[in-house]
């Protein structure tokens, strides 16, 4: 299948659409993990990041989809994305305390997006590489156009973020829904509980993801607050 072909240009549109319907988190992460930038860097914050994940998804595509038959692969990830989605939700209950420096915060936001990314592109890969059928001039032709589609949804995100902060907490909550759906999707839960029973605790497992960033969350930002008033 090469670019005379019109099944190339087909499977390129599908990939571009796949990578537009999966990365709706993945702008969550980036808007949250930019919020905080000053001005000057922000933009260059959004395009870093929507580069690092577009970038590692090429990557993975060809790594992730040959692993994800492994026992304890999501499992794993499932829990780091939680403490990711704690940790975003934790600067803005702050109250912007703790003055890091604008380079730093940058390559900070970067690199939590790209941590973020390396969990969250599971679903991605799998898909692509089932369209791409290996073709890797389609796999990074899709996912290099993809960037500003990310990019476009992340500013969008943050602006809205910028406006109701509690939105902050409602997109914690959105990536505590994703591990609560790729832990009980991993291979040996499945072993353990059988694949309709698995099924079936998709969406409590994931509420309760949701559920455990925010309580988390809240837990930690009262203590912060308790400890700080008590330091006055």
């Amino acid at each position: 299948m090469d670019a005379t072909q019109p099944l190339f240009w087909l499977a390129l549109l599908k990939i571009i659409w796949i990578n537009v319907l999966l990365s709706g988190d993945n702008a969550v992460v980036i808007a949250m993990a930019c919020r905080s930038l000053p001005d000057n860097v922000r933009r260059w914050g959004m395009i870093l990041g929507a580069g690092v994940a577009v970038g590692m998804r090429v990557v993975f595509t060809a790594v992730v989809a040959t692993l994800l038959g492994l026992p304890w692969l999501k499992i794993v990830g499932a829990v780091a994305l939680l403490y990711i989605a704690v940790d975003l939700v934790l600067p803005e209950a702050e109250d912007g305390e703790g003055g890091v420096k604008a380079h730093d915060s940058l390559w900070r936001a970067v690199g939590t997006i790209a941590i973020a990314d390396l969990v969250m592109s599971l679903d991605n890969v799998v898909a692509i590489a089932a369209v791409a059928e290996g073709n890797w001039t389609l796999i990074i032709i899709g996912l290099v156009i993809s960037i500003p589609m990310i990019v476009a949804g992340a500013a969008l995100i943050m602006s809205l973020l910028s406006r109701f902060p509690f939105l902050v907490w409602a997109g914690a909550a959105l990536l505590g829904w994703v591990a609560g759906e790729m832990f009980i999707s991993d291979v040996k839960i499945h072993e353990w509980f059988g694949e309709e029973l698995s099924h079936r605790l998709e969406y409590p497992l994931a509420a309760a993801g949701a559920l455990l960033v925010v309580l988390i969350g809240w837990t930690i930002t009262r203590m912060r607050r308790t400890a700080h008033e008590a330091t006055r």
